[in-house]
């Protein structure tokens, strides 16, 4: 296909030309009455705040531009059928699973999951099989999972529907995907890809192999993420030869919105051509960039920026060299405080820190000079820091919980509040995680441990964000009460 067509882009101009008047929705009409609205996205936005008509073509029943636009999108990722999302990577992770697993079916999952696949545990009531990650004790965080263990575990469960991986983590780790789908697709397993990090990878060479390209039957890709999109737009991949396209696309039905965002469905447009066109080159400018950044922060002294030299250890078969992750804790100082730092002295938002790092994400609109700003401040952090003192962090207890009930049963069970410190042996009735990455310490219906709750009062000692809980402020635990055998 010519990936130099923008199909649903060139429907909007047209769209756009004839002046169409408005007596649908949205309400806004395209008209200055309110003042606000324009002034914050402008009348040249506002005008293609399109709702669906013939002329650009219908999400729901796509037979023109978007159905276009939607076939060049797989046609450049390299799968038989793209569907554009406008909910975010999380509606798509609900979509694949809800398309393969029934009510009581297993499904296998790494455990450093993300909190859209809990989300979908809990709408069909699969059940869990965790696969423990490699960890990094040099970083402290969980890496991918290692081929001998997946093995292990699908021939423990082969009544399994799916295996769930992730194409690379949020601190970008890419496990053994090919070989072990291959292996999962002998035992009648669907293979499901978490790529919402890996928009970039079809289209430069150095980079890891596509969830596509390693033979996965579904991957949910965040092409906000690092692609180019609007944030909130990503897509849907599917290749057909073990999930038919007609389950896949009923279930999309019941989750995908009537009233979809033509201008979040465009850039996907714009952002898919421009990958295909231009990726190359504009991805490798940005990756010579993050190189040399990596280099430059090492020899600051007290900060590690890792890179390809981890590929190799447990649990990494490949890294995306996009993502500029840091330890700081060398410096006596945790990932949360310099994050703070970051922000609060120096105007630069990083994507997430944890008690040892911290990590930003690039992609492909960065730019040399705000690289440069990165790792200047990081450099005046180091000089303004007091003489390094040794500090107590908590390791995460990455030792898998029990599994005691479903997710979706703790989630309809009756609940109540119970002390963190007196929480131990109970079943947990929501999720705990800090949120970013969204990647669970407790997941509902499992048993709450004591380094669980040794971990959680540290991370509130630190002052960290956790997400889901009821409790903000981490002194009770939602707990499900036991039934009465």
């Amino acid at each position: 296909m010519d990936q130099n067509e923008i199909p649903l882009l060139d429907a909007m101009y047209k769209a756009k030309e004839k002046g169409i008047i408005p007596f649908d929705v949205p309400g806004h009409k395209k008209s200055n009455n309110i003042k606000e609205l324009v002034e914050f996205i402008g009348e040249r936005a506002l005008s293609f705040d399109f709702n669906s008509f013939k002329d650009i073509d219908s999400l729901s029943h796509p037979e023109g531009a978007i159905k276009k636009s939607q076939e060049l999108m797989a046609d450049a990722f390299g799968s038989d059928h793209a569907y554009f999302i406008v909910n975010g990577t999380s509606q798509a992770i609900e979509v694949m699973i809800l398309s393969v697993c029934k009510p009581k079916d297993k499904i296998i999952l790494p455990r450093n999951i993300h909190k859209s696949i809990i989300n979908s545990l809990i709408l069909c009531n699969a059940i869990p099989v965790y696969i423990q990650p490699e960890i990094d004790d040099e970083y402290n965080f969980a890496t991918g999972i290692g081929v001998e263990k997946t093995i292990k575990t699908i021939k423990e469960n082969p009544d399994a529907k799916a295996i769930f991986l992730i194409n690379p983590t949020y601190y970008g780790m890419c496990s053994e995907l090919e070989e072990i789908s291959e292996f999962a697709h002998q035992y009648g397993l669907a293979v499901l890809v978490d790529e919402a990090h890996g928009a970039h990878f079809k289209f430069h060479p150095s980079l890891p192999n596509s969830a596509m390209e390693c033979g996965a039957d579904m991957a949910a890709v965040s092409v906000h993420k690092t692609g180019g999109s609007l944030t909130q737009s990503s897509v849907l991949l599917l290749n057909t030869r073990t999930i038919p396209k007609d389950v896949v696309e009923k279930t999309l039905s019941l989750l995908t919105t009537t009233s979809p965002s033509y201008l979040l469905m465009t850039s996907l447009d714009i952002a898919r051509k421009n990958l295909a066109i231009n990726g190359e080159e504009q991805l490798g400018r940005v990756l010579e960039w993050v190189r040399q950044a990596k280099n430059d922060i090492n020899k600051i002294g007290g900060y590690s920026a890792y890179g390809r030299e981890l590929i190799g250890k447990p649990g990494i078969y490949d890294i995306d060299e996009f993502k500029l992750g840091i330890r700081v804790s060398d410096l006596g100082i945790t990932g949360f405080e310099i994050y703070d730092k970051l922000f609060n002295e120096y105007n630069i938002q990083f994507e997430l820190a944890d008690t040892h790092n911290i990590l930003a994400v690039t992609g492909i609109g960065d730019n040399e000079e705000n690289i440069h700003k990165l790792v200047s401040a990081l450099k005046d952090i180091k000089e303004k820091l007091p003489k390094k003192e040794e500090i107590d962090i908590e390791k995460i207890p990455f030792k898998n919980p029990k599994v005691v009930i479903t997710p979706r049963e703790a989630f309809y069970s009756n609940k109540k509040f119970i002390p963190i410190e007196n929480s131990v042996g109970k079943i947990i009735g929501e999720s705990v995680m800090i949120y970013p990455p969204g990647i669970p310490i407790l997941v509902p219906g499992e048993e709450i441990t004591q380094d669980i709750v040794k971990y959680v009062q540290f991370l509130k000692n630190k002052h960290a964000k956790l997400s889901d809980m009821t409790d903000k402020k981490l002194e009770n635990f939602l707990t499900v009460i036991r039934r009465k055998k």
